[in-house]
């Protein structure tokens, strides 16, 4: 199962009630943090997401808000330890905005990689890749998709004698002989589609964001604003709460949270009920929020 924990929901300002820009993702134990603005791991403390289980760091441009909060973190990290390396990714520049706040000596590695065009991160369960966002400043987002796998019919393997070890070498090779009899895997599975993360950062709405969050079980886009605010949006390079919910209905995704919403909404309940008239599975984001997808 993957988690996905909104570490701060708010703008280029903090608030009382919303930190600074950061989502942390939990897959197999492993974290992954989507921006590190100031104050990230003060939130991972509060909300129970194991800051020393950060494996990568990816920022989506290179404004302040986003990535101020490296620097505390790998402090931590160095206090505590930590042994492997930790991979900070971004656009071009992460190397010179990032440096000055990660300047010393660890005893760990810091890798930063500057991601140009076609970033795609690949594993054996899953794969991050990039696309392109518009903002004020170069920009990206991102898409994590988890492999597809495939669910045993528990009849089928019974019926058939299926037990231990033949799973895994079911799963490694794709068929197993029992006997005189050669088993596929598809004679036994059905097939079970990964789930799909999309995180956009800050953008207005575009080609590029429609075509990545393409029936995503989770997209967390930027609405900074209400659409009363439009005109102010579109100069600051942001998105409505009704632009995203837009977006989130032509791409099909199964469910919208908004993120980066600006200090002056004291009540964000307008703002989710905006989105809602456009697309029912919205919701706004809070510091907290936990979302199981």
């Amino acid at each position: 199962m993957i988690k996905v924990v909104i570490l701060g929901s708010g703008g280029a300002v903090p608030s009382p009630t919303r930190s600074l820009p950061s989502v942390g993702l939990r897959y197999f134990g492993d974290v992954y943090l989507f921006d590190c603005g100031e104050g990230t791991q003060r939130q991972m403390m509060i909300y129970n997401l194991s800051y020393a289980k950060v494996k990568m760091i990816f920022l989506t441009h290179l404004h302040a808000d986003h990535l101020l909060g490296i620097g505390g973190l790998v402090q931590t990290l160095k206090m505590n330890d930590r042994k492997e390396p930790l991979f900070i990714f971004g656009p071009p520049g992460t190397n010179r905005a990032v440096s000055p706040l990660i300047a010393g000596t660890y005893p760990f590695q810091i890798v930063i990689k500057e991601i140009v065009e076609d970033f795609c991160l690949k594993n054996d369960k899953f794969k991050i890749s990039s696309f392109r966002t518009i903002h004020n400043v170069r920009s990206i987002g991102y898409v994590f998709q988890e492999n597809d796998s495939w669910n045993f019919n528990k009849e089928k393997t019974d019926k058939l004698g299926i037990k231990g070890r033949m799973f895994r070498k079911l799963e490694r090779e794709g068929e197993i002989v029992i006997g005189k009899k050669r088993i596929k895997l598809e004679d036994v599975t059905k097939p079970k589609k990964g789930k799909k993360f999309v995180y956009t950062g800050d953008t207005i709405p575009c080609n590029d964001v429609l075509l990545a969050s393409k029936e995503a079980d989770l997209l967390i886009h930027d609405g900074t604003f209400s659409e009363q605010q439009r005109e102010e949006a579109e100069k600051k390079c942001h998105s409505t709460v009704s632009q995203a919910a837009e977006l989130a209905k032509k791409a099909k995704v199964r469910k919208l949270v908004l993120v980066h919403m600006s200090g002056r909404y004291k009540d964000s309940a307008p703002l989710e009920k905006e989105a809602k008239k456009i697309f029912k599975h919205s919701e706004v984001g809070f510091d907290g929020m936990e979302i199981s997808i």
